[in-house]
C-alpha cells in the first residue's frame, strides 16, 4: 500500500487447531461458570429487571465508549437522554446514546427469533454508526478498504487486519463456527474464542471493538448460557487494557489461546460477582429510600411518583419531570423539596431556571469505575 508491502494478518478459522487446552485452568473455568450462573439466577429474582438492565446497559455503553477514545460520563449521557445539555462535546455522547440503541437492539432481535449471524451483526454495526462520527463509516457494510491499528499508515501500525478482499471469507468461516455443533466446547469458551477472532478480523471501517464487545454477551444469550444481557467485560477491560491488548497479540502471533481464555474467563468472573454486588446495593438502597418517602404522610403519593421516576431518570429538573408524567410544575416542586429534605435528592446547579437536582446515592453506585480514561 502506497509504495510499502504491508503484512497482514490472516486469522485461522475456528476452532483452534491444536485445540485449546483447557485443563490448566478447570477450577477457574467452573468459578467463572458459577460466577455467571448466580448472576443468571439473579436476574430472574430481581423485583425490577428492567431497572437493573436500564442502569446497567447506560453504564456499559459509557464503558465501551471510553475505551474508543470518548469523554462521556454516565451523567452527560444521562442528561442527553434527558434533552439537558451535557459537559462534553455532543459528538461524544452521542456515541454512547448509538450503543445504547445497539445493547437494546440485538437482544431484541435474538428474543424475536432471529439467528446470530452475520446479517444481525451489520443490523446491530448499522444501529451503533447510526449518527454522529462514525455515521461516514459506512453503518451495516463490511469494509471494503484496508484499516489498521496504531500508526498513521498501515507500514507503521501495530497491527494489520485481513485485506478487504478477504473479509468475507473470514467472516463466512466464523459465521459456520458459530452455527456448528460442539458438545464439547462450552458456551463461555466459544464466546471467549469468537471476541478474538472477530477483533482480528476487524470487519468494519469503525466500531469493531464496540461491538466485538457486544458479541460476547449476545452469543451467550443466543446459547442460553444467559437469559438477559446482564454480562458486559468493558470494565475488566478498561482496567486490564493493556493486558487485554497483549492476549490479543500473544493470540495472533503465537497462537496462545491459553493465555487469552485464563484472562477472559477471570474477566467473566470477576464482572459477574461485580453485578450481582451491583444489584443488591441497587436494591437496597431503593427499598430503604422508598420507605423514607413513603412516610412523609399526604405529600407521599407524588413523591413517590417522583422517586419511581428517579429510577431511570436520576438525574431531572423540574420542568422536564412534570411535562412527562403530566404533573403541574408546582406539585412537582414541592415533592422534589420533599426529596431534597430526606437526603434523596441533592441539587448540582444554581440556576434558578434550570436547576438539576441528582439522586447522588444511586448515582455513586452506577458510577463506580466510569472515570475517563487518563
Amino acid at each position: 500500500m502506497g509504495g510499502e508491502v504491508v503484512r497482514a494478518n490472516l486469522p485461522p478459522a475456528l476452532p483452534p487447531n491444536p485445540a485449546v487446552r483447557l485443563d490448566g485452568f478447570q477450577l477457574l473455568y467452573e468459578q467463572a461458570n458459577q460466577s455467571l450462573g448466580r448472576l443468571d439466577g439473579l436476574a430472574s429474582a430481581l423485583p425490577d429487571l428492567g431497572l437493573f438492565i436500564y442502569a446497567y446497559v447506560r453504564k456499559e455503553a459509557v464503558l465501551s465508549s471510553q475505551i474508543e477514545g470518548t469523554q462521556s460520563s454516565l451523567s452527560d449521557l444521562l442528561l442527553f437522554e434527558n434533552d439537558e445539555a451535557p459537559g462534553v462535546p455532543i459528538h461524544d455522547v452521542q456515541e454512547v446514546s448509538n450503543y445504547v440503541a445497539a445493547l437494546n437492539h440485538g437482544p431484541a432481535r435474538l428474543r424475536g427469533g432471529f439467528p446470530l449471524s452475520l446479517r444481525l451483526f451489520r443490523q446491530i454495526h448499522e444501529v451503533l454508526l447510526s449518527k454522529g462520527r462514525g455515521s461516514t463509516k459506512e453503518p451495516g457494510e463490511f469494509r471494503r478498504s484496508q484499516n489498521w491499528i496504531g500508526g498513521t499508515r498501515p507500514g507503521n501500525a501495530a497491527f494489520v487486519p485481513p485485506p478487504p478482499e478477504r473479509v468475507m471469507e473470514c467472516m463466512g468461516a466464523l459465521e459456520t463456527f458459530l452455527h456448528a455443533e460442539r458438545p464439547g466446547l462450552p458456551p463461555l469458551i466459544k464466546a471467549g474464542l469468537v471476541h478474538v477472532q472477530f477483533e482480528t478480523i476487524h470487519p468494519f471501517l469503525n466500531g469493531n471493538g464496540r461491538l466485538g464487545r457486544l458479541l460476547i454477551t449476545f452469543l451467550l444469550c443466543a446459547a442460553g448460557a444467559l437469559q438477559e444481557p446482564i454480562l458486559y467485560l468493558s470494565l475488566f477491560f478498561k482496567t486490564h487494557r493493556q493486558t487485554y491488548y497483549d492476549r490479543l497479540t500473544r493470540v495472533r502471533e503465537k497462537g496462545d489461546w491459553e493465555a487469552w481464555i485464563e484472562f477472559f474467563l477471570t474477566g467473566v468472573k470477576e464482572t459477574s460477582e461485580q453485578a450481582v454486588a451491583a444489584a443488591r446495593q441497587i436494591m437496597t438502597l431503593l427499598d430503604a429510600d422508598r420507605s423514607k418517602v413513603a412516610s412523609l404522610g399526604r405529600p407521599a403519593a407524588t413523591a413517590l411518583r417522583i422517586f419511581q421516576h428517579l429510577q431511570t431518570n436520576p438525574i431531572l429538573s423540574i420542568p422536564t419531570t412534570a411535562q412527562k408524567l403530566g404533573i403541574s410544575f408546582p406539585t412537582v416542586r414541592s415533592a422534589v423539596n420533599h426529596l431534597q429534605k430526606l437526603g434523596v435528592l441533592r441539587k448540582i446547579t444554581g440556576k434558578q431556571r434550570r436547576r438539576l437536582f441528582v439522586y447522588a446515592a444511586y448515582m455513586k453506585i452506577l458510577n463506580e469505575g466510569t472515570e475517563p480514561l487518563r
